[in-house]
């Protein structure tokens, strides 16, 4: 019984147990020799005189940076980074293997390249403008051919902030609202134009009506017209002085009771 219970002590004294958990990537190192086999979450027993356990994250994370891109003119722009990356599963022993638990000095060593040679393909003003979508894309290309067979995946690349040198900034600004001046003349000008239509269109409108109302006072028309306009002053009780050849009323004078 009691050598049960030493040699239940010493299986206890020699063993010890990690837990890995969702997200995290779980590898033995036994006497400085990583293993191949990989646990992405669980228990692992080991002996911790001999074996150690690494844990590493295999989630998608963030790297933040702050650095200076150059330009294309020459021009050194700020810019905030983050970059977002993970590590492949079963790549993660290799990792630690050929780079170490210090990966990510590696890629930010990747992004100082990779950003140095395509932002020197545009303009500062580039990275302040719609075409920031296309530096990212650009490096986050060229920074995952680079590290893919390294088990590192690069997934975004995003450019958070852009300061311009002063005199660049002051310039675009002012050449964003004289864009903006210039819409806003044009649209002015716009509206005008189509003012000027609609008091065409209204002046032909007239001019066609009176045209159409001339051609239709035929001597019949004016005859009838003439004839009413009797009837109604024949129904008023007020007294009238008609002057007229006969036909037609040329001047009707009327005063009240």
């Amino acid at each position: 019984m009691k050598n049960t219970i030493l040699l239940v002590l010493l299986a206890m004294l020699v063993t010890n147990c990690a837990v890995i958990r969702p997200g995290e990537a779980g590898v033995r190192q036994t006497l400085g020799k990583l293993e191949t086999e990989v646990t992405t979450q669980g228990t692992i027993v080991f002996n911790p005189f001999t074996t150690r356990i690494i844990k590493e994250s295999i989630q998608t994370n963030n790297l933040e940076l702050l650095l200076n891109l150059p330009s294309k003119e020459g021009l050194s722009v700020e810019s905030e980074i983050s970059i977002l990356y993970r590590l492949e599963v079963n790549k993660v022993p290799y990792i630690l293997e050929t780079i170490g638990p210090n990966y990510k000095g590696v890629i930010t060593s990747v992004f100082r390249s990779a950003s140095a040679d395509v932002c020197s393909q545009f303009f500062a003003k580039d990275m302040h403008s719609g075409r920031r979508a296309d530096i990212e894309e650009a490096i986050q290309i060229k920074m995952a051919e680079n590290l893919k067979t390294q088990g590192i995946i690069i997934e975004a690349v995003l450019m958070k902030s852009i300061q311009l040198p002063r005199g660049l900034s002051s310039s675009i600004e002012q050449k964003l609202q004289a864009e903006q001046d210039a819409m806003r003349m044009e649209f002015t000008l716009q509206q005008e134009r189509l003012e000027a239509e609609r008091k065409i269109i209204e002046a032909k409108g007239t001019r066609d009506a009176q045209i159409i109302l001339s051609e239709g006072l035929t001597p019949a028309i004016i005859k009838i017209r003439s004839i009413e306009a009797f009837k109604e002053l024949a129904k008023s009780a007020n007294s009238k002085i008609i002057i007229t050849d006969g036909k037609t009323p040329y001047l009707i004078n009327s005063d009240k009771n």
